[in-house]
């Protein structure tokens, strides 16, 4: 597995990063520390979690597989915003949530230090600059490496770095939004103020729950049984009526034939695609079991041709919202 540069930082992960999201749920302990060796033994070693997955369980599953490792060798990455406790103050951006958060966190993971410290969502009640501020004490006092942030707007993200510019303090090297081959709307902003800032992409969801492997075939007329689009099982990407479309079967179209041509499963050119996307510095890759995981892995290691990332691409290409059409015709410098 290759090693790509987090951003404009001096932080170096693998290409794909292990989302950890079904540990201590889906994924018992046993199966989650079967995973994580898989993952380590292809040279794998950016691991994504939260402090709200499954309760801290995932935290802690990862932790006790930590203690066995060569710390420095891993990069671990958590998230806090979303409510951990019934307390006034268990949630959100400010600085009494985040200390008492991070603290919970390294006692979770069994470790003295987070490589990658995401804020999981954008506080709209607390002043920036408290939030930054102690981000940027975190840093200072050595118990965070760098920050990140996950599901922020583009102004949202722009702020945050013009205010940290500005007051000197520790900038947002990583950005973890939701983004795959249907799953597109993130590009008109967000991604030239990331590639813009030297903020590194982190993409969530890169299989769209499961819609991007081949099971989902035009015709359908409903999701199979106790699959993740059965039902409201997924609600942060909306249910099964309201996501197929022409474009859908279009884009789900297009991967399978190119699946097809390159001898590869749907699942790892998704992947694929999005490694060669600009900006992209890893897609989060989940897995119940160690069979999932390895059909993932198999996305490293080749390359797209510039034909069929652009077959890819035009296939869930989407209307540019104003300004960009009118912004397209002003002159540019060569």
């Amino acid at each position: 597995m290759e090693h790509r540069y987090v951003g404009g930082s001096g932080l170096r992960v693998s290409e794909l990063c292990l989302g950890t999201m079904t540990f201590g749920n889906e994924a018992d302990e046993t199966a989650s520390h079967a995973i994580l060796d898989s993952y380590a033994e292809a040279g794998g070693d950016f691991i994504d979690t939260a402090d709200v997955y499954n309760g801290g369980a995932s935290e802690e599953i990862i932790g006790r597989w930590l203690s066995r490792q060569r710390r420095d060798a891993v990069v671990v990455a958590t998230k806090a915003f979303w409510s951990t406790g019934d307390a006034a103050n268990d949630n959100g951006s400010g600085r009494k949530h985040l200390i008492a958060a991070v603290h919970a966190s390294l006692r979770r993971l069994g470790t003295d230090y987070i490589d990658l410290y995401q804020l999981h969502c954008f506080d709209e009640a607390t002043p920036v600059e408290e939030t930054l501020s102690t981000l940027d004490q975190l840093v200072r006092s050595g118990l965070v490496r760098y920050l990140g942030v996950s599901n922020y707007a583009a102004w949202q993200l722009q702020k945050s770095v013009d205010v940290a510019r500005f007051r000197g303090w520790e900038p947002f090297v990583a950005a973890q939004p939701l983004y795959n081959l249907i799953d597109r709307e993130i590009e008109p902003e967000l991604v030239p103020v990331c590639r813009n800032e030297g903020v590194g992409i982190i993409a969530w969801s890169p299989m769209r729950g499961g819609w991007l492997t081949g099971k989902y075939r035009r015709g359908m007329t409903s999701a199979p049984a106790g699959s993740r689009w059965d039902g409201d099982k997924q609600p942060w990407l909306g249910n099964w009526q309201d996501s197929v479309d022409e474009r859908v079967w279009t884009v789900t179209d297009t991967l399978i034939a190119v699946a097809d041509e390159t001898g590869r499963t749907p699942a790892q050119v998704a992947l694929r695609w999005l490694l060669q996307r600009p900006g992209v510095t890893a897609p989060i890759v989940g897995a119940r079991t160690t069979r999932q995981l390895t059909d993932n892995l198999g996305a490293t290691g080749w390359t797209l041709d510039d034909k069929q990332m652009q077959r890819l691409t035009a296939a869930g290409d989407q209307p540019l919202p104003y300004p960009h059409p009118y912004l397209a015709r002003s002159p540019r410098r060569r």
